[in-house]
């Protein structure tokens, strides 16, 4: 006489994906071998178990039993049924129960701790439903996110598209589709921010998604570039100017105009600091860094007799 899987999921000939894997994860803990080390009847009905969900929990397995039993499942279904896409080649179950169990709980070590609520409300005593707390995640996808110093200064929304694998509701295929997820840049944001979306990875039946994780990245700036929350400027400056007094200009990143007055002498290790013009702290936007302005000075490459008299003149 041949197996009756429903029976042994102990399920009737209606129940829907959910409720076959409700039955499998009770009865396979129930009857687990580490469980019942020396029963070798528990050892037997885990197996069955294990078979019995290799079937239904396949809708082209489960729809050929339904319809051919289990003897049309495993010697394959006559010629001439008119059955499309049924598993004519017949299905043999692979005999690894363990296997079965391992990949339904995922993770190295799936057995640990999964006896502390065998009677109890299995849907949710394995960290969720179908056990997804149980299940091993895979790791984080970084992606870098490059923000200008603007965006960074002012703020802004970014909207990152992404594409990723979801599971159809069938519970087995899976397709891609695409997923905009939104950013809402912080003030001040340090590089190395990290922005987490959590299992928003690649869905599959045995596996709980990957986080995405973006790590902020300054873009380089054609005027600026920061350390902690300070703005660092470089203004290129004649020699003559290095000597003598200077106003340097500054467009800053919210488009004002700063001149600033140079009334030292400007070597090559001088800078000038410039309070509250910087980037602002994450903490507390309102407060700012400073900026600093560093100097590149830039030598004439020839001078006349006359001028060189008048600078021997004017320095010794």
């Amino acid at each position: 006489m041949g197996q009756d899987y429903y029976n042994i999921l102990d399920l009737k000939r209606s129940a829907k994906d959910a409720d076959i894997k409700k039955a499998f994860r009770k009865l396979s803990l129930k009857h687990h071998p580490e469980k019942n080390p020396s029963d070798q009847i528990a050892h037997e009905k885990f197996r069955q178990v294990a078979e019995a969900y290799d079937v239904l929990s396949d809708p082209r397995k489960r729809a050929t039993y339904d319809q051919f039993g289990e003897e049309g499942l495993k010697n394959g279904v006559p010629e001439g049924s008119g059955e499309s896409g049924a598993w004519t080649g017949g299905y043999t179950f692979h005999g690894n129960a363990d296997k079965v169990f391992r990949d339904f709980f995922g993770g190295d070590n799936p057995f640990q701790e999964f006896f502390d609520n065998v009677d109890g409300d299995l849907s949710m005593g394995f960290g969720g439903l179908h056990g997804r707390g149980r299940k091993k995640q895979d790791p984080a996808i970084e992606r870098d996110l490059y923000l200008s110093l603007e965006e960074i200064f002012h703020g802004c929304v970014k909207k990152m598209k992404i594409s990723r694998r979801v599971m159809n509701e069938d519970g087995h295929t899976s397709s891609i589709r695409d997923k905009i997820l939104t950013i809402t840049v912080k003030r001040g944001w340090k590089p190395g921010t990290k922005i987490t979306f959590p299992q928003e990875g690649d869905q599959g039946p045995n596996n709980v998604p990957a986080d995405i994780v973006f790590i902020v990245k300054d873009k380089p700036h054609n005027r600026f570039r920061r350390e902690g929350v300070d703005l660092v400027y470089t203004a290129n400056i004649p020699l003559g100017k290095a000597l003598t007094n200077t106003v340097i200009e500054v467009n800053t990143l919210d488009d004002r105009v700063l001149h600033v007055p140079i009334n030292d002498i400007v070597n090559p290790k001088y800078t000038k600091s410039v309070p509250k013009e910087g980037m602002p702290y994450s903490n507390d936007p309102e407060t700012k860094g400073d900026l600093i302005i560093t100097f590149d000075i830039e030598f004439p490459t020839q001078l006349s007799p006359d001028q060189k008299e008048l600078i021997r003149k004017a320095i010794h």
